[in-house]
């Protein structure tokens, strides 16, 4: 337990000062909120002696929670947008609320964005505007959803459903990331070794067979031939790859590159249903949880079109609310369209009928989700075993054909 010292404002306007103990600055702030006192300056103080609970500004030195290279990572902001609910229930003001998580954060950059956000709000800006300004954290939806909670004078509450919303997200992500990562690390682990065998090991070996044999067998001089050029032309071939790929980054930034990688996305064969329920059930939860928060639909429809991470499926989205705008209900456009499943349309329109569209909303999302975590399991379990079977089989092949000149060779010294 840890002793501040604080100076803060009564609701009445009165000024007073003193000492609380608390588990860190943040509980500080809080346990002050709810004796309706809002901190004007609090410091640490260990044994009645005051040392500064700042850490040395960016301009004067590093500080402890300094990382090179440090950047802002999603599930940085996620628990930042918990904690920042957290402390605004508590009625702290969110400058002070911000300056809190600001003196607590470790990542540099992070704790510099709090930092200018905190200034921005004391200048008169509202938390969305300011947020605004950093649109590499805080997107669109983000930025929305804090606009409509201080509109209709709820931001605690629509904070705390958008931490909810991130977290759900990362969770869902990290999932899919666990379940790709063994597959991923059984491919690349595979060509490096391949490679490795392909330039390195096999031209030597190589040399000895063609100086002990005239003729060698058909699997040995092919993979002779691909290991010669490998061995020869790694360099250009190193080039003509790294082009390649630049040259596909380059063409599926620009906006018909764009549509036509979303276009194939969802036409693949496996993969294609995994994407599509994924960008399902974040239109479903996203546009669920819009519309608890109290935004109303056709806003709402228009963040998630520029929200749900697919240029063709956003389309189809601007189209449901050109449609909603002429009065149709939601249900409608969206069996137009054919891309829900017809038990999710129904469900929709139900939603709508009974006044709880942001519920059935988010039932959707879990049934989507949930499909989409079932075809992931499916296509991991199924992947992984034909990485194996692949990488085996060049293995094998390349083990028969170094074996074939020595069982010849066997054969003519008998």
């Amino acid at each position: 337990m840890t002793s501040f010292r604080y100076q803060a404002v009564e609701s009445t306007g009165a000024s007073v000062q003193g000492v609380i103990d608390a588990e860190n600055r943040k509980q500080a702030l809080q346990l002050l909120g709810q004796r309706g006192l809002f901190a004007s300056n609090l410091q640490a103080c260990l044994k009645g002696e005051e040392k500064t609970a700042r850490r040395p500004s960016s301009n004067g030195g590093v500080s402890p929670g300094f990382r090179w290279g440090s950047r802002v990572r999603r599930k940085e902001i996620t628990a930042l947008t918990g904690e920042l609910a957290v402390l605004l229930e508590a009625a702290i003001p969110i400058p002070q609320a911000l300056d809190g998580l600001g003196e607590e954060e470790e990542n540099a950059a992070l704790k510099e964005v709090l930092r200018k956000i905190s200034e921005s709000v004391r200048k008169g800006a509202s938390l969305s505007a300011a947020m605004e300004e950093h649109p590499q954290l805080f997107d669109k939806l983000y930025v929305s959803m804090v606009r409509v909670g201080e509109e209709a004078g709820a931001l605690q509450k629509v904070m705390t459903d958008l931490a909810g919303l991130l977290e759900h997200e990362d969770e869902v992500r990290s999932e899919v990331v666990a379940a790709v990562a063994y597959p991923a690390f059984v491919m690349v682990f595979g060509v490096f070794t391949v490679g490795i065998l392909l330039t390195v090991v096999l031209p030597r070996l190589f040399g000895m067979l063609e100086e002990m044999l005239d003729i060698l067998p058909l699997p040995t001089l092919i993979l002779l031939r691909v290991s010669g050029l490998l061995h020869s032309y790694w360099p250009g071939l190193l080039i003509v790859f790294a082009t390649i790929v630049v040259g596909a980054r380059w063409f599926f930034r620009r906006p018909d590159g764009v549509v036509l990688l979303d276009r194939c996305k969802l036409s693949l064969p496996i993969l294609g249903s995994v994407f599509r329920a994924a960008a399902l059930s974040r239109f479903a939860r996203t546009l669920g949880t819009l519309v608890k928060s109290g935004v109303s639909l056709l806003p709402a429809l228009k963040i998630v079109e520029n929200t749900i991470g697919n240029v063709v499926l956003a389309g189809m989205i601007a189209q449901v609310s050109e449609e909603t705008r002429g009065g149709d209900s939601l249900a409608a456009p969206l069996r137009k369209l054919g891309v829900f499943p017809k038990t999710v349309v129904q469900m929709i329109g139900v939603g709508e009928e009974t006044g709880r569209l942001d519920e059935m909303l988010l039932k959707v999302a879990s049934i989507e989700e949930r499909q989409m975590r079932a075809r992931t399991k499916v296509m991991v379990s199924l992947l992984a075993p034909a990485l194996i079977l692949v990488v085996g089989a060049v293995v094998g092949f390349m083990v028969i054909a170094l074996l074939l000149p020595i069982f010849k060779m066997s054969q003519a010294i008998h």
